[in-house]
């Protein structure tokens, strides 16, 4: 394991003879501050950059919602080509100014382990508002990691810092990210390939006990042939979460319904039995 003294001794090294300051819209890399379960799973991906003299650059918003916005930033050591990556930066707003609906159905069944924090979220303090918005950042990083040493295509979760989680940006090296499923126009054939792969998509979260939630055309994005699963955050225990095969149930709905409304051949019943069965083996 990696000390974390000699990590602030190399961060300090690196940010001595750093012959640059950040700009406007950059900041040091928080990398080195992050703690190792803040951290992606093991192995990293070789395109990750962890040198504590890279720059985090703001290149702009890729979507805003009603709880988050994501952007685009570039981390990258300065003269060091080698050394640069695209990432999406997911940040949650605070309760105040965010509206993530029916929340109460998809926190059921989670716990928060610090009572101060619970205290805090019962009051509705400024701390309860703070310890709100990061439980939903952490959930989903926490989902993206279960889900990617799953096999499940999603983005990779880099690290999480409070309400900012850092992923795999899904995209071209310009910055053009992936268009969502929605907005891909396909020949029915490509279509019949895509519900394959959200089926498999599925198959993985049930036989982990586990439904997406809030599964739509709107968060599946299609990359170079492949379909690609985001928004996390709503993640339901199938079984510990009362609501759980009713939300389970509702994306195979969802999913169908999309689908056969381009004349593709699903049925909701069946798949939603197939994902039954999958999380019972």
């Amino acid at each position: 394991m990696t000390d974390p003294l000699a990590s602030f001794d190399a961060l300090e090294l690196s940010l001595t003879f750093a012959d640059v300051e950040p700009g406007d819209g950059q900041r040091w890399t928080t990398w080195p501050t992050t703690i190792p379960t803040q951290r992606g799973p093991l192995p990293w991906p070789s395109w990750i950059v962890t040198d504590a003299g890279a720059l985090d650059t703001e290149l702009g918003i890729l979507k805003t919602g009603k709880e988050a916005d994501v952007f685009l930033l570039e981390r990258a050591v300065p003269d060091d080509p080698d050394q640069r990556t695209l990432l999406a930066a997911k940040r949650y707003r605070g309760e105040e100014t965010r509206s993530f609906h029916r929340s109460a159905m998809y926190t059921e069944g989670r716990g928060v382990q610090n009572t101060r924090d619970a205290r805090a979220l019962a009051k509705k303090s400024s701390h309860g508002r703070e310890v709100a918005a990061s439980a939903w950042s952490i959930a989903e990083f926490d989902a993206l990691c279960r889900m990617h040493e799953l096999g499940a295509p999603v983005p990779y979760p880099v690290q999480v810092n409070g309400t900012e989680i850092l992923m795999e940006f899904i995209g071209d090296e310009s910055g053009t990210a992936a268009p969502r499923l929605a907005q891909v126009r396909s020949s029915r054939e490509d279509l019949t390939g895509f519900y394959a792969q959200i089926v498999e998509i599925m198959r993985v979260f049930a036989a982990a006990g586990f439904a997406h939630g809030d599964l739509s055309a709107y968060n599946l994005l299609v990359h170079e042939g492949r379909v690609r699963v985001i928004d996390l955050p709503q993640i339901v225990d199938i079984i510990a979460n009362p609501q759980g095969l009713d939300l389970l149930h509702r994306d195979c709905v969802n999913i169908c319904d999309w689908f056969a409304r381009r004349r593709v051949d699903c049925d909701a019943e069946e798949l939603f039995a197939e994902l039954l069965a999958a999380s019972f083996v």
